[in-house]
């Protein structure tokens, strides 16, 4: 298993962020053009942010604030839920679930498999997000057990409970596996629970992005404490 991902530790401009052309831009401008006074003398604001403006994809709590700052208020009270997605080919809805992750507070994304993946998807919002790597299915269990999390594996396979009904371990890891073949035959045996969500169309499954954002809601629902939501 490996730390963070190299990839993601630039601070280069990335989608969303600084936009140049015709979109509108989001965010604020400099410190000065927006308030009255000096700046905040806060070491949780960034001092070129402050000059510059801040068009980060943000709320608007944490403008102007460093990227550090961001990630220590977040770790402050990220919940237990945990969120692996397997990626032995490339999954392009990784990004998706990186970015849903980032919105819930989620402890850690774990990508399993393959280290790279497409971060177009997650609108520069792993910067603000853990993630760690595992080589293999057997890796990320192991990482579980020793975490004393539960695996929680979501496709819709025969004898999967319903997650709209189901009761969610608080301390768990919610598992998804690629688009098409679903969450793999190794990671459904060693699963705890296996939960489906319920379609009413023609539809064989949901897209693995919008599935990971349907069961982390549903977690959300279940345990967090909604006075702390934005």
């Amino acid at each position: 298993m490996a730390a963070d991902d190299p990839q993601s530790t630039a601070d280069e401009p990335g989608p969303t962020e600084w936009q140049i052309g015709s979109a509108p831009a989001v965010g604020v401008g400099p410190w000065a053009a927006e308030h009255d006074g000096p700046p905040p003398d806060d070491p949780r604001y960034d001092a070129h942010l402050l000059v510059a403006g801040d068009t980060r994809n943000v709320v608007d709590a944490y403008r102007y604030w460093t990227r550090e700052a961001i990630v220590a208020d977040i770790d402050s009270r990220r919940h237990r839920l945990h969120v692996a997605i397997e990626n032995f080919a490339h999954d392009a809805n990784i990004g998706t679930v990186v970015r849903t992750a980032n919105a819930f507070a989620v402890a850690t994304v774990h990508i399993v498999g393959r280290r790279r993946w497409n971060r177009r998807g997650a609108m520069v919002t792993d910067r603000y997000q853990h993630l760690e790597h595992h080589d293999s299915v057997a890796d990320l269990i192991a990482w579980a057990r020793e975490e004393n999390l539960k695996v929680v594996a979501v496709d819709n396979t025969p004898g999967a409970q319903s997650l709209e009904t189901a009761e969610l371990p608080r301390e768990c890891v919610m598992l998804f596996g690629q688009e098409g073949p679903g969450v793999s035959a190794d990671a459904q045996e060693q699963a705890d629970l296996t939960v489906s969500i319920a379609q009413f169309g023609s539809t064989r499954s949901i897209n693995a992005g919008v599935a990971a954002g349907i069961a982390m809601h549903a977690w959300i629902r279940q345990h967090a404490d909604l006075g702390q939501a934005w």
